[in-house]
């Protein structure tokens, strides 16, 4: 029976996909360490995780049974991608479809910082009316300076222009500016200029530290600071003494350098009592609109690997789909070193079976090589054992695409 693991609550819907394609679901309500993790993954094939649980490469090398890895959510930085190629275990992500959910938290932190909204919220819940436009401004004509113009950082330049605000952003690479956005040479360009400050990078050990003190320096006096994008880019402790000094004006956070990994356990953070800082726990791409969408299709990008050996958006592997004919019996997977010759030598080794190759597609990434084949008459096990034991055979995975003919040779 085949099995996924699914971890720290996807949505529901993804249940009924895997269960339609036949795949028994078991589910952990949090995340797991990696001893939990190594134990709970006994006889089980396929993995689903969102940011909390780390994906070793000791997990992975101790379950060779391990086909793919499900991130429900953008960020695959939890995972040892590495060592996963290496062991041929695609790995899928939602890099889509919960963009909008951060953006729009994104918008309403503006504003509500902006407008000094949580600092008149927390007077008024201690009793304190206050009743000024002391510090409070409209977004129109401020300048929004946007860290990380990616899928995320192009929505929201999008958002916040249309609300009258002038957008500029850095990238590392060159970027298409959509709208009037401009973008600035340096980092430090953005934060000299802007009045308001959103970071929006991925999680690539590059950007780990990214911000602390010489950064907040170079901000504007009176500007705010939010971070929806990965806790180890920012020093906390760097943000709090800038925000009690003055220099910021406020902060919003929705990710931090350690989180709990459940809900209701203790939570700590030095900006934490600041009511001029919005602090939210992880959220950002948390509506149920975005779960849905990010169950939906990560559960389907599995689901179809698990049928056609499909890598299409895969964040490991290169990328592959091949249509099976009406006369196709058997797709052959192979992950393979990026060596010349491989393909040579499997279609020499099918020919001299006597094995009929219907399709056959290739492609190849950094070391490694993925190709899948599509046979149409039987195939000998010495064949199979043959491929197996090439020198630059990663990994071997053969199913039926007729449900009703067996699959050779034991595999599956």
């Amino acid at each position: 029976m085949t099995r996924v693991l699914l971890l720290e609550n996807p949505h529901s819907v993804a249940d009924s996909i895997y269960e339609a394609a036949g795949v028994e679901v078991i589910r952990y309500t949090g995340a797991l360490d990696e001893d939990e993790l190594i134990e709970a993954l006994k006889g089980v094939h396929y993995l689903g995780i969102r940011s909390k649980t780390d994906v070793t490469r000791r997990v992975l090398e101790a379950h060779p049974q391990l086909r793919a890895i499900g991130a429900f959510c953008i960020g695959t930085n939890q995972i040892d991608l590495a060592a996963a190629t290496e062991l041929g275990i695609a790995v899928f992500n939602a890099p889509y479809s919960n963009t909008r959910s951060v953006v729009e938290l994104a918008v309403g932190e503006i504003i509500a910082l902006t407008r000094r909204i949580t600092v008149k919220n927390s007077r008024l819940h201690r009793g304190i009316w206050d009743k000024s436009a002391d510090g409070a401004h409209e977004v129109r004509g401020q300048t929004l300076g946007i860290i990380g113009y990616g899928n995320i950082g192009k929505q929201l330049s999008v958002l916040a222009e249309a609300m009258g605000l002038n957008v500029i952003f850095y990238d590392t690479a060159e970027r298409l500016a959509l709208g009037n956005a401009t973008q600035m040479p340096t980092m430090e360009a953005v934060l000299r200029e802007a009045d308001i400050v959103s970071i929006h990078v991925d999680g690539g050990a590059a950007n780990a530290n990214l911000f602390g003190a010489a950064q907040f320096a170079q901000m504007k006096p009176g500007a705010l600071f939010i971070n929806l994008s990965r806790g180890f880019v920012v020093d906390l402790d760097s943000l709090r003494e800038n925000l009690v000094n003055k220099h910021l004006a406020g902060a919003a956070v929705d990710v931090f350098p350690e989180e709990p990994k459940a809900n209701g356990d203790p939570f700590e953070s030095p900006l934490a009592g600041l009511d001029n800082v919005i602090l939210t726990p992880h959220v950002g791409g948390s509506t149920e609109e975005a779960q849905r969408d990010i169950g939906r299709f990560v559960a389907a990008k599995m689901c179809d690997f698990m049928r056609t050996g499909s890598t299409d958006m895969s964040v490991n592997l290169p990328n592959l789909q091949l249509q099976p004919s009406a006369s196709s019996r058997y797709r052959i997977r192979l992950v393979h070193n990026n060596t010349p010759g491989v393909l040579a030598t499997i279609n020499r080794i099918f020919a001299e079976s006597g094995a009929n190759i219907d399709g056959q597609i290739l492609a190849t990434a950094d070391a490694i090589g993925y190709v899948l084949t599509d046979i149409s008459s039987e195939i000998p096990c010495e064949a199979i054992e043959a491929i197996r034991l090439l020198e630059d055979t990663v990994r071997l995975d053969i199913s039926a695409l007729d449900g009703s003919v067996p699959t050779p040779c034991g595999q599956r």
